[in-house]
């Protein structure tokens, strides 16, 4: 079971999850966005790889980065 966030804390994007996100997935849909635009999702580490997935499957994750101030950055 995950912990939850405070209220204004970043959250993962996956469907009924309350964990704390760490990641950024950035993607786009070629057929909608202009090459430079990045939408993001939120992923904690239990969802990064399964939401990751679900984009690189339909060819729109981009990159996927450590959340600004989350605990994956390295000091």
């Amino acid at each position: 079971m995950t912990t939850p966030t405070p209220d204004d804390a970043p959250i993962c994007s996956a469907r009924g999850c309350r964990a704390p996100a760490t990641f950024q997935l950035r993607w786009q849909n070629p057929r909608l966005h202009t090459p430079d635009r990045r939408k993001i999702w939120l992923a904690c580490p239990a969802h990064r790889t399964s939401l990751g997935d679900f984009l690189d499957a339909r060819g729109f994750l981009r990159e996927v980065v450590p959340l600004p101030g989350s605990p994956t950055l390295e000091s």
